[in-house]
């Protein structure tokens, strides 16, 4: 792979993690809107619209983008990155936000159903799962890994 190319797919790469992150960040406040707006039928029906959209309009392909970029960096650029520990920490934090991504897929339904019961409190609480993550992901690629 040409260093040009190389740097195109990290463009790549980083846009469609800011995308993903964007939608990770966003998809739990209207989550919180929903759950304190739970009476207001008129209301939810349009959050409804706005978290469906949201969540497989921009969040799948933006995962989807990010895990493929990331991982044709890793096979055709810099297959080096498996042997460094900081590495393994993002890894270890993609797998969390994957995972993340799959649980608020499963409040989409449970609202979509009529069937949530958390509140509005409960996410605002777990609007903050992939910040942490994202600190953790900046600080080990950027910081960890100059240090190296």
């Amino acid at each position: 792979m040409s260093f040009e190319t190389y740097l195109w797919i990290k463009w790549l790469h980083y846009a469609a993690f800011i995308s993903w992150m964007a939608m990770l960040f966003y998809q739990p406040r209207l989550f919180v809107y929903h759950a304190e707006h739970i009476q207001n039928n008129g209301f939810t029906d349009v959050v409804k619209i706005q978290e469906s959209k949201l969540y497989n309009g921009i969040g799948w392909i933006a995962m989807g983008v990010t895990l493929l970029s990331g991982l044709a960096i890793l096979i055709f650029a810099k297959p080096e990155l498996m042997k460094a520990g900081y590495f393994h920490i993002k890894l270890l934090c993609v797998v969390v936000l994957i995972a993340y991504h799959f649980s608020l897929g499963c409040y989409l339904k449970q609202f979509k159903e009529n069937r949530c019961k958390k509140s509005g409190k409960f996410f605002r609480m777990y609007n903050e799962v992939p910040t942490i993550i994202m600190f953790i992901i900046i600080y080990a690629m950027i910081v960890k890994a100059n240090l190296i």
